[in-house]
């Protein structure tokens, strides 16, 4: 599982040949948060909320890398 970038101590995430939909990892201390991204709706789990706006921040300006990423990573979904 590659990290693919950290933001104060807030480590991105993706796995290879991972499930659908399309989504990164976002993991802080004891906290992991799933997100869509397309939509940047979590699907699962859960960061403190401080956490989250930086992580939902970043991705919203990182949607085409976090999805050419995606691509990279899961050739076949």
């Amino acid at each position: 599982m590659p990290t693919i970038k950290i933001i104060d101590s807030i480590k991105i995430l993706m796995y290879f040949n991972d499930h659908l939909p399309p989504h990164f990892h976002a993991i802080y201390n004891e906290y992991e948060v799933l997100i869509e991204i397309r939509s940047l709706k979590v699907y699962a789990g859960k960061l403190p909320k401080s956490q989250m706006k930086k992580v939902l921040d970043w991705a919203g300006s990182n949607q085409e890398f976090l999805m050419k990423k995606w691509t990279e990573f899961n050739p076949n979904s």
